[in-house]
């Protein structure tokens, strides 16, 4: 940025300025900037080019679809510049109809991943699944030890739960797919499992009190989320000082099919990504391994994560 009065020139632009406000709240793709505003894709690349150019926002890939979001270094004297602007036109027809489409579209994220887990209800294991092999799950559960507090976060029907509930104190299997939950709880109780629980939620917001786990898994559930971030955050907020986290998730891949094949929000991570999750959410000794790669195309390889919280 050169100066303060280039700042307030790129403010002073409409469509820019709309813009700016739904990136405020979340970060979003092209295509969902398009259906949110109802321009064109021209119009929006442009406008959020000038936009990256001014250093108010970056951008990144994930396969052929490009996200975008503010700046993380952005100044604090222009954020609040920027907050201010966004305040003060946001009793306007058109940004309480902006942020009406963004509920929507966010809305709309949730289902479609919701919508593919009730769809498979019942069938997961039987079928293909990216990333879940027994090569990978075995990796996760030569960790595990026995009696303790478990909570498998977007467990779907929580096969590797199932497992652990024969020999663990307690475990909570939390996901966001009521039928997955009804199906997995119907499993419980077929198998005999009362110390194997099924709760309603998500792994953004996981239904669990605070310093409440020795162990929490994130098994193929990561790429999942919208907000991968939150999601370990709220692991770490869940877990008893000494305990653990278990990531097992795909490495970054380009096979672009996987998002309506599978309902993923995210093609994978970069080991170096998941480091970071887990970093910057306050674990130590993290680890990050390939423990598993496919033979088949598209040679799908699996990462297993590790991290311990500390304190007392």
């Amino acid at each position: 940025m050169t100066d303060s009065w280039d700042s307030l020139k790129v403010l002073s632009d409409p469509t820019r300025l709309r813009l700016l406000a739904l990136l405020l709240k979340e970060e979003l793709s092209v295509a969902e900037l398009q259906e949110i505003l109802g321009m064109g894709q021209s119009r929006i690349s442009s406008q959020l080019g000038l936009l990256r150019q001014a250093g108010f926002v970056s951008d990144r890939r994930d396969g052929k679809k490009a996200f975008y979001s503010l700046r993380a270094d952005l100044s604090p004297k222009l954020l609040t510049v920027l907050r201010a602007a966004c305040d003060s036109v946001a009793d306007l027809p058109e940004s309480a109809e902006d942020r009406g489409s963004l509920e929507r579209t966010l809305q709309k994220r949730r289902q479609h991943s919701e919508q593919y887990f009730n769809l498979i209800a019942g069938r997961l294991g039987k079928g293909y699944c990216p990333g879940r092999s027994w090569e990978a799950l075995g990796h996760l559960a030569l960790r595990l030890v026995p009696a303790i507090t478990v909570a498998d976060l977007g467990a779907g029907e929580g096969l590797v739960s199932q497992l652990l509930a024969r020999r663990a104190e307690k475990v909570w299997c939390i996901d966001n797919s009521p039928k997955m939950v009804e199906v997995g709880t119907e499993l419980a109780k077929k198998n005999g499992l009362a110390n194997l629980t099924y709760k309603l939620g998500d792994i953004e917001q996981v239904p669990l009190p605070d310093k409440s786990v020795d162990l929490a898994i994130l098994s193929q559930a990561l790429h999942h989320a919208s907000h991968p971030q939150t999601a370990v955050n709220e692991a770490f907020r869940i877990l008893k000082p000494g305990g653990q986290l278990l990531v097992l998730d795909l490495k970054e891949h380009d096979f672009e099919k996987a998002r309506e094949a599978y309902g993923d929000l995210w093609l994978g991570f970069k080991e170096s990504a998941l480091h970071g999750f887990l970093k910057s959410a306050g674990f130590t000794k993290v680890e990050v391994n390939i423990v598993a790669r496919e033979e088949n195309e598209p040679h799908f390889e699996t990462l297993l994560a590790s991290g311990l919280k500390g304190g007392k």
